[in-house]
C-alpha cells in the first residue's frame, strides 16, 4: 500500500512508518510545516520516501493519512483529488480539543466519508465527533529496551515549546519540582525555559531537541520521569520512558491515569503530593527501580509496536477495500 502522510508529529510518525507499506512524505524546499520530509532526529526506514508536492499530481496513492485541517486542502491541491471522495482517507487526531472541550466539534465531524482515528480514549470522549466514523488506535512505540540505571538523582522531563505552551505542558509548575529535585528538560525550544522561569540553570538544565537515541540514553540515567502536563493527549515520551524502565511522577490528567498503573509511579492532581513522590524516589533508588520495572511491563503490555501496526493495517484495509 502507498500511503501519503505528512511529517507532523515525529515520534508518532516514527512508529507509523515501521509498517510494511510505502510511505510518501511530502518535502518542500524550506522543509516547513507543509513538507518537513523525513525525520532528522529519529530513525526511519527507507520505505519512508520523500516526495515533492509537484510529484504528487501523478503519484500512485492508495490512501491519505490526514492529521490537520490543512491536509484536506493540500491533498486536493497537490493530488488533484478530494480526500474521502476521490481517494480514501483517514484523519488522525493527536490532540485534546482546545477551547471548551466538551463542546468542540472536530474538523471532520460533519463528514461520514473520512474515518476519524483518536490516539486515546480520552480524546475520543472529549471531542464532538459528529457523523464521522470514529475509532481509537492507541499508541505503540519502537521499544528502546530496558536501559534504566537511575544513577543520577535528577528528574527527566520531555516537553516541546514549554514557554509558549506553559499552561498546557505544566511548565509553570516546574519551579515547584525544581525545588525538590534538579531537572533535566529535553525537547524543542527548551533553552528558553530556565531564563524564563528565573531558575538556577543547574537546577533546570535544558537539552535542545537531541536525537531520539541520545535522549533515551540520557533519560535512562535520571532517577525518574516527571510528566507535568495538564492538557495533552498522551505524550509519547511518557510511553517511551516507561519502556526504558523509568518510574513516573505525573499529573493525574487526561490519558495518563490509564497509561500509568499504581505500581509504576505516582499520579495526583495535587502538585504537593507529586513533590513528595519526587523526593521519595530520589531518596530510595530501590523503590525507583521497582516502580520502573512495573512501568516497563505495563508499557510492553499496552503500547507494543506490533499491536499498533496491526490495528492500523486492519483499518487501512477497510478504508481501501
Amino acid at each position: 500500500m502507498r500511503i501519503l502522510i505528512w511529517h507532523v508529529h515525529g515520534a508518532w510518525t516514527t512508529s507509523f512508518v515501521q509498517g510494511d507499506h510505502t510511505y510518501l512524505v511530502p518535502v518542500t524546499p524550506r522543509r516547513d510545516a507543509d513538507g518537513r520530509g523525513r525525520a532528522r532526529t529519529y530513525r526511519w526506514p527507507e520505505r519512508a520516501v520523500e516526495v515533492a508536492p509537484e510529484q504528487l499530481r501523478t503519484a500512485e496513492v492508495d490512501v491519505v493519512v490526514l492529521q490537520r485541517p490543512r491536509d484536506l486542502e493540500l491533498t486536493e491541491r497537490w493530488l488533484g483529488r478530494k480526500p474521502g471522495v476521490d481517494v480514501p482517507a483517514v484523519y488522525v487526531e493527536h490532540d485534546t480539543p482546545r477551547g471548551a472541550p466538551v463542546d468542540s466539534a472536530h474538523p471532520v465531524a460533519g463528514r461520514a466519508d473520512i474515518p476519524l482515528v483518536h490516539v486515546t480514549h480520552f480524546n475520543s470522549v472529549f471531542w464532538d465527533n459528529g457523523r464521522a466514523p470514529t475509532t481509537v488506535i492507541e499508541h505503540g512505540v519502537v521499544d528502546p529496551g530496558p536501559r534504566y540505571t537511575g544513577e543520577e538523582p535528577r528528574a527527566g522531563v520531555v516537553v516541546n515549546d514549554p514557554v509558549r505552551r506553559a499552561r498546557i505542558t505544566g511548565a509553570d509548575l516546574l519551579p515547584r519540582f525544581a525545588a525538590a529535585a534538579p531537572l533535566d528538560v529535553f525537547g524543542m525550544r527548551v533553552t528558553e525555559l530556565p531564563g524564563h522561569l528565573g531558575l538556577d540553570p543547574e537546577r533546570v538544565r535544558a537539552h535542545e531537541d537531541p536525537p531520539q537515541r541520545e535522549m533515551h540514553r540520557a533519560l535512562a540515567r535520571r532517577r525518574l520521569y516527571l510528566h507535568p502536563y495538564r492538557w495533552t493527549s498522551l505524550g509519547l515520551a511518557l510511553v517511551e520512558a516507561m519502556h526504558l524502565g523509568m518510574p513516573v511522577v505525573a499529573l493525574a490528567t487526561t490519558e495518563a491515569v490509564e497509561a500509568v498503573p499504581a505500581d509504576a509511579g505516582v499520579l495526583s492532581t495535587d502538585p504537593g503530593a507529586l513533590v513528595v513522590a519526587v523526593r521519595a524516589l530520589l531518596a530510595d533508588a530501590d523503590l525507583a527501580r521497582e516502580m520502573g520495572g512495573a512501568a516497563r511491563r505495563a508499557a510492553l503490555r499496552r503500547y507494543p509496536l506490533s499491536r499498533f501496526l496491526a490495528d492500523w493495517d486492519v483499518l487501512l484495509k477497510e478504508v481501501t477495500a
